[in-house]
């Protein structure tokens, strides 16, 4: 890539802090070099120096997304505030071309004592707005937000929730050429992270991420490249992936100490994407799951968009026998049933879903496509389509999920989306015993012999 595609560069930058035993010696440093440097006397520090960065270099190109990760205590904040100018950096360079927009820590940049709607217009106003232009955009911020009457109120009132929402939805509104995210996300609700992560795969698509996260699954789901900060220090830079497993391995040997020693592991195609492959076990009883899926509707609340032409009535989930299921185990056979209405006439409908966790990763889904491509079900105003899907459900791990549902009219390569619904269904799995991976699987034999 060309230097015009840089928005941003960081070259040779190290961070220094000095640390006082006490407020004394605060003092003696702020009074006594002075004094000695008067009477010819050699000068002495009264504090020890800390480096939070050390040389740390990398570049991020328009429309590239950069993950950072690192332990607690490895400069990532110290890095993000020197990248969005609220810290200075005791050397090297920070190049920015274009429009930075932070979204650091609880609270950063809004008054306490200010209203919603007043810390909208100033955190604006920090990112270049001018009083109209935010005055235009208000009415969709809120909407981002999404805090209701508490828009009104003053933030000290407000929970973390809802201190993210009014900095995110402000930060999705400033035209930014680089969006800096750190870990602030994760106080976020179900709902509200699905939001962030659709704006955020928008944004990817115009503009340049910078992502802090401990989830190493976000940072390879959503960036092109990671940086390892380790001490201060770049550990490593390369592909997401290559990253994850260095730092995955080096948390392993921090862990173990000197109890275990850790031998590293190189595969000549780790970096190919692909996934090795393993011989059919035996086949034996399936081990316990004990995990519970709690279903609860959101049809009125969910966002979207559709054209008037048919609208999603009802979304559910029955068991084998018909009944309607708001608590399910994962690994049964259930049936998603889809309701719609047309109110203009189809003569292809397609009604479809697609089930993502909060980071908003497609997990699993499906239409009617492959039946209304042999046998259309053409539909007339004031006709009710029912869709059915019978499956087995799969096995998820602890966490927040949601069902996107969606009718349309046509075929694979030309067809309306009618009505589309992001967060339909919502899913919570509470005591599950999966614990890697996005989904689990009912394993037909797990045993371990010796010989």
């Amino acid at each position: 890539m060309s230097s015009d595609d840089v928005v941003a560069r960081v070259t040779g930058v190290s961070k220094r802090y000095a640390l006082y035993a006490s407020p004394r010696d605060r003092l003696k440093q702020y009074l006594l070099p002075r004094l000695r440097g008067a009477l010819g006397l050699k000068s002495h520090a009264y504090y020890r120096e800390v480096n939070a960065l050390s040389e740390v270099g990398f570049t991020v190109h328009r429309g590239e997304s950069l993950g950072i990760v690192g332990s607690n205590g490895s400069g990532k904040s110290t890095l993000l505030q020197i990248l969005c100018g609220t810290v200075a950096p005791s050397s090297g360079t920070v190049e920015i071309h274009g429009r930075v927009a932070a979204l650091l820590e609880l609270g950063a940049g809004f008054n306490p004592e200010f209203t919603g709607r007043e810390n909208v217009f100033l955190a604006a106003s920090l990112y270049g707005l001018t009083q109209s232009q935010t005055q235009q955009r208000f009415q969709s911020i809120a909407e981002f937000a999404d805090i209701g009457e508490y828009m009104e109120q003053p933030v000290k009132t407000y929970s973390s929730g809802m201190y993210v929402r009014l900095a995110f939805a402000v930060i999705a509104h400033v035209d930014a050429d680089l969006l800096v995210i750190d870990e602030a996300l994760a106080v976020g609700d179900a709902t509200f992270m699905q939001r962030c992560m659709r704006f955020i795969r928008r944004f990817r698509q115009r503009g340049s991420l910078i992502f802090v996260s401990h989830d190493m699954n976000s940072v390879m789901s959503l960036c092109d490249r990671a940086l390892w900060l380790d001490r201060g220090q770049v550990r490593a830079l390369g592909t997401p992936r290559t990253v994850a497993e260095d730092y995955l391995e080096y948390s392993i040997r921090q862990v173990h100490g000197e109890e275990v020693e850790v031998e590293s592991i190189r595969s000549p195609s780790r970096d190919d994407g692909g996934v090795p492959q393993s011989d059919e076990g035996a086949r034996a009883p399936i081990p316990a799951y004990d995990g519970e899926l709690t279903v609860k509707a959101n049809l009125d609340l969910a966002s979207g968009w559709k054209s008037g032409a048919g609208e999603l009535l009802d979304l559910y989930f029955t068991d084998e026998q018909g009944e309607h299921q708001k608590v399910m185990r994962g690994g049964e056979r259930v049936e998603l049933v889809i309701k719609a209405r047309v109110h203009q006439r189809m003569n292809r409908p397609i009604v479809g879903f697609m089930v993502r966790n909060r980071l908003g990763q497609d997990l699993f889904g499906d239409n009617t496509l492959p039946f209304t491509d042999v046998s259309p079900t053409p539909a007339t105003a004031g006709q009710t389509l029912v869709a059915r899907y019978r499956f087995r459900l799969p096995m998820l791990p602890n966490g927040d999920y949601v069902l996107t549902a969606s009718l349309a009219d046509g075929d694979l390569h030309d067809h309306v989306q009618h009505h589309w619904l992001h967060d339909a269904l919502m899913f919570s799995v509470a005591s599950s015993k999966v614990r890697w991976g996005m989904v689990g699987v009912a394993f037909d034999r797990i045993s371990l012999e010796a010989s």
